[in-house]
């Protein structure tokens, strides 16, 4: 059974061995992840030219997404790199402070003092340490501490509720969205976008550096819940980023609104990713536990398009294991999908003759028990509004485009493929089919639906559905 959900990989010092890599993208990884929180330029343009190698060399799909920093809203150094903070203590921060102790830290985000006033709730690495903030007093914050704990070197700060003015995207984003173009990455992840101004924001800077990378919106602020819709209607791919969500809004909403997050993308064709502690503990251990094989089959039958693995991939001990395990699970999840089409298409407008002919692919798919899909496309447009609707038929999409190839790795049940449109129709059918074929996904005298346009190669001219037998 091939797998539909996707997986995408952080990479980081646990792959920078190229046969590490390759054996990663081997496992089933369809999308890396580089996260530019950390390193230097080089060595994310370094690790972008591995993996084009790699899937080259294994003649796979695999797109690169750079995840950038967004605003740094982290306390700074401390004197013994570490303190320990007990309940009731006087705590301050200060934007001023170079080194910290056990009475105050630095900033890295010199503008909180102005976020927050006295009875703001500050929440420190990831929300393990409560500060109650009593005063504010020119660039220090002085709190009392709650929730204890210890507190190291640049852990991040999240205020309870949201509220905190950071911009989603700094200087140094806009210099690292330079570097994606210049590494050709597919998609490009904003953090902390609180409006569809982030979003269109980045469009436009991507689009000034040459590049044709989709954006991708990471929903982990209050600010981003109450904009959701125009945030999803922004953007080509939102990221269910439950880490900093859940220490904003509180842990126990966020199963609620990944699943509406991932509702609402899907209505409005658009992809989604769940992210943030999805196989934890594998970072040093060799099996997940039994709450995490669960968290990745909740995602999957939420119909997520890909789910997301951060350190476990970067840093941990089984990177290769942890993929591997990853895609048994998605695989047994799938094969308990309930599809209900009809009810599905009820509610769905089509707006446009190639989204027509999407949708018509599918329902006959589905009623007529084909074997496949096979959307012959130049932007990938047609084989992401087939793959918005869970049938249990794959679908093949093929293209010219190499941009397109890439991308295609992300969406769920799509399985993309290389193929020249330089010929008239017929030709092309015969060569679409020939391909599924020759690598044995169907057999001769299977049904397959076939997405094509009248005029071969022109974008948007999808405009025909045939029903064919293969060969």
């Amino acid at each position: 059974m091939q797998r539909s959900t996707k997986i995408v990989a952080t990479l980081g010092p646990s792959t920078n061995d190229p046969d590490v890599l390759t054996r990663l993208l081997a496992a089933g990884v369809n999308v890396v992840r580089l996260n530019f929180s950390h390193g230097k330029a080089e060595d994310h343009i370094g690790r972008a030219q591995m993996v084009r190698d790699a899937a080259e060399r294994l003649g796979v799909s695999v797109a690169i997404m750079v995840d950038l920093q967004g605003p740094k809203i982290r306390v700074g150094r401390f004197e013994k790199n570490k303190i320990t903070l007990e309940p009731g203590q006087a705590f301050t921060l200060d934007a001023e402070c170079e080194l910290g102790n056990d009475e105050r830290v630095g900033l890295d985000y010199k503008e909180l003092p102005r976020d927050v006033s006295p009875g703001s709730v500050l929440l420190l690495d990831d929300g393990r340490i409560v500060l109650d903030v009593q005063s504010v007093q020119g660039s220090a914050i002085l709190t009392r501490v709650r929730v204890g704990g210890v507190l190291s070197n640049n852990k991040g700060i999240n205020r309870q509720g949201g509220g905190l003015s950071a911009p989603a995207l700094t200087a140094k984003d806009m210099e690292d969205i330079k570097v994606a173009a210049k590494l050709e990455a597919d998609y490009v992840a904003v953090s902390f976008p609180k409006s569809s101004a982030d979003m269109y924001m980045a469009k436009t800077l991507i689009l000034a550096a040459g590049s044709k990378a989709q954006v991708v919106a990471k929903i982990e602020r209050t600010e981003a819940i109450a904009n959701l819709e125009e945030l999803v209607e922004a953007s080509d791919v939102i990221m269910v980023a439950r880490g900093d969500l859940a220490v904003e809004v509180g842990d126990a909403a966020v199963p609620a609104l990944q699943k509406r997050m991932i509702r609402m993308a899907r209505d409005k064709n658009k992809l989604t990713i769940t992210a943030t502690q999805m196989m934890e503990s594998m970072i040093t251990s060799p099996v997940p536990t039994r709450a995490e094989v669960s968290d990745v089959a909740n995602a999957v039958l939420d119909g997520t398009d890909a789910v997301m693995l951060s350190a476990e991939t970067a840093a941990g001990k089984y990177p290769i294991e942890t993929v591997e395990a990853m895609a048994r699970v998605c695989i047994e999840a799938e094969k308990s999908s309930d599809y209900q089409l009809d009810r599905d298409f009820l509610s769905r407008e089509f707006t446009r003759v190639d989204q027509s002919i999407a949708m018509a692919a599918l329902f006959t798919a589905t009623h007529l028990k084909v074997k496949a899909i096979i959307a012959l496309t130049q932007t990938g447009a047609t084989a992401l509004w087939t793959s918005r609707v869970n049938c249990g038929v794959p679908i093949y999409a093929m293209t010219p485009e190499l941009s397109t190839y890439r991308r295609l790795s992300l969406f769920r049940d799509v399985h993309p493929m290389t193929l020249a449109h330089d010929c008239d129709q017929k030709s092309l059918l015969d060569a679409a089919q020939r391909k599924l074929l020759d690598q044995g996904l169907v057999q001769p005298g299977d049904l397959l639906v076939v997405t094509v346009g009248d005029t071969v190669g022109q974008m948007g001219s999808t405009n025909t559905m045939k029903i064919v037998r293969a060969g």
